[in-house]
């Protein structure tokens, strides 16, 4: 078993420049049957993404944005759901910490990149952008059907079952 992630591109640090150098990368076929896979997707029909990497001494800058059209298994029907995806991107690599160094914690702010550590001379931008893709994608997705899928299985909506739900059948049942 290799190591090699399913959609690897790897970028040498010491052909960037301050410079911003533009790439565009887009997944084949079966490294799209892999990462569908591996994000446990019903299909994954396109991934590209338009990235500009540039580099301040040891540190890899990569702004840009990918574009996906997947398919997610339903929570609740498991019927197959499609939905395309445009995910803009802003990340950092740098090397690890020294190991015996004292951890600093330090807060980022919502606006601040991603870091993403890398040992040796390359940078892995597909990683990178498919690691961003399973960030962007729906934790719960629903199909079409399956609020009334749930309602005719007698599963009450939130608005039902939260406090306020309580309440209001509360109301109800206190009415002459």
């Amino acid at each position: 078993m290799t190591d090699q992630p399913e959609f690897s591109r790897p970028v040498r640090i010491d052909s960037l420049s301050e410079a911003p150098r533009r790439i565009a990368i887009e997944a084949d076929e079966g490294e799209k049957r892999a990462l569908a896979r591996r994000f446990d997707l019903a299909g994954l029909d396109r991934l590209t993404a338009e990235v500009a990497l540039s580099r301040s001494e040891e540190t890899v800058t990569a702004q840009g944005s990918l574009s996906a059209a997947v398919a997610q298994s339903c929570v609740v029907t498991g019927e197959a759901v499609e939905t395309e995806i445009a995910e803009p991107f802003a990340l950092s690599f740098r090397p690890p910490p020294e190991p015996g160094a004292a951890e600093e914690e330090v807060e980022l702010a919502e606006a601040e990149m991603d870091v993403i550590f890398f040992e040796g001379g390359n940078v892995d931008i597909g990683e990178a952008v498919a690691q961003t893709l399973s960030l962007a994608l729906d934790p719960y997705p629903r199909a079409p059907i399956a609020e009334a899928v749930l309602r005719d299985a007698g599963v009450k909506s939130e608005e039902e079952a939260g406090p306020f739900g309580a309440l209001a059948a509360l109301r109800d049942k206190m009415k002459p």
